[in-house]
């Protein structure tokens, strides 16, 4: 039996390593406070969980699904959106549901890229841009993200035989795992740049409902021409506390929607009806919600930030995204560092460095973490100090 080469050069995914160091230690009878993943603690609002129930029970329910969702989750969505961004949707041609968004990303790159053609892919990012990239045959360029600018990432100065196989451009606002915002400026420019190039946009916004502070984060289906180039990536996850029900979509240009759709139909039978009644409920019913997680949230992070900053970490609070993203301190590396905690106080975070070169010498925090957890864990960060090593790696 021989392995494809396109599995044997795929790394681990980051939270699979992490997940196995903390079992190891956990297995050795240790207590381990976890950071490190971004996967809402807080359940899915009741109201929500009751349409699942009633459509559980419904017979029609308990059969295949139709891969493209169904007509009134389609309208649900661009309902949500033209009351959300003022953005106005054609369900049947610019909605798809998505198994989850991490579905639809990781498959979209079969639909655009060919063996040889490139990607350009934020440094640091969520993994899943680049491995749907090379599972495609394609070649990730990677656009590095640093705080000087915003980690916004800077389009000019792209070599011309870089952009002449160029099909994709991703871009991911409020950040993962930076938690950095955009405005609709920053969407305008990346709309003019595609046009010129011929590229499509795939942005990811999930994070578009946990924002901080009165911030209210925007969509690049706002951007003039958005829809011609582009497409959006969204999640009932982050935002309705759903990332176990695994359903998301994508909305925007009617050429590229159609194709993954086209993909989907010949590799999955759909989202379960009775959760796609859910998700009906989740955008169509009361929204208060929402505002009750982010109080909590916003709370975690002034929390953890104060924490951080205390005990030398260089942190801002960020505007909107479940992450902190903290610059270690002097001497280490963002291993070391991730290594360093996990050993000494038997707390977890995720090194920066995981998420891509330019993510060195940094470490994320996860905001959804039980208050319980987060008290004890918080405790233990700042007795870090006492046990800091007094000649770290370098």
């Amino acid at each position: 039996m021989k392995i494809s080469r396109r599995i044997e050069n795929l790394k681990p995914y980051l939270f699979v390593e992490i997940n196995k160091k903390i079992a190891e230690k956990k297995a050795r009878g240790e207590e381990i406070i976890s950071f490190a993943i971004g996967d809402p603690d807080i359940p899915t609002p009741p109201r929500i969980i009751e349409k699942l129930c009633e459509a559980a029970h419904d017979p029609a329910n308990h059969r295949y699904p139709e891969s493209e969702g169904l007509p009134e989750l389609g309208q649900a969505i661009a309902a949500w959106y033209q009351r959300r961004f003022g953005v106005t949707l054609d369900p049947a041609k610019e909605v798809l549901p998505l198994i989850g968004s991490k579905e639809g990303i990781g498959h979209i790159a079969l639909c655009f890229i060919d063996p040889g053609d490139i990607a350009l892919v934020p440094d640091p990012a969520y993994p899943v841009y680049a491995i749907g990239t090379q599972l495609a045959g394609g070649r990730p360029y990677y656009l590095s993200l640093r705080a000087e600018h915003g980690f916004l990432p800077s389009l000019e100065g792209i070599r011309n035989d870089i952009l002449a196989k160029t099909k994709l451009l991703w871009i991911n606002y409020p950040n993962n795992p930076t938690g950095a915002v955009a405005e609709l400026d920053f969407f305008n420019r990346v709309v003019e740049f595609a046009r010129q190039h011929n590229i499509l946009v795939c942005h990811d916004g999930p994070y578009s409902e946990v924002a901080f502070d009165g911030y209210q984060p925007v969509s690049l289906m706002q951007a003039e021409g958005a829809r011609e180039i582009g497409v959006e990536f969204h999640s009932l996850s982050k935002s309705y506390n759903m990332t176990g029900w695994r359903i998301g979509m994508v909305v925007g240009n009617a050429a590229a929607v159609g194709a993954l759709r086209t993909l989907k139909s010949n590799l999955d039978s759909g989202i379960p009806q009775a959760i796609q009644y859910m998700a009906i409920e989740a955008l169509s019913g009361p929204q208060d919600a929402i505002s009750e997680h982010n109080n909590t949230y916003q709370r975690r992070r002034d929390l953890i930030v104060e924490v951080l900053n205390n005990i030398g970490l260089e942190v801002a609070p960020p505007r909107a995204s479940l992450y902190v993203w903290a610059k270690v301190p002097e001497g280490y590396n963002s291993v070391d560092f991730t290594a360093d905690l996990l050993d000494q106080v038997g707390v977890a975070v995720t090194p920066g460095v995981g998420y891509g070169r330019s993510g060195e010498g940094y470490v994320r925090l996860s905001l959804t973490i039980p208050d319980a957890a987060l008290v004890k864990g918080l405790s233990r960060l700042s007795g870090w100090r006492n046990t800091r090593r007094l000649t770290p790696k370098r």
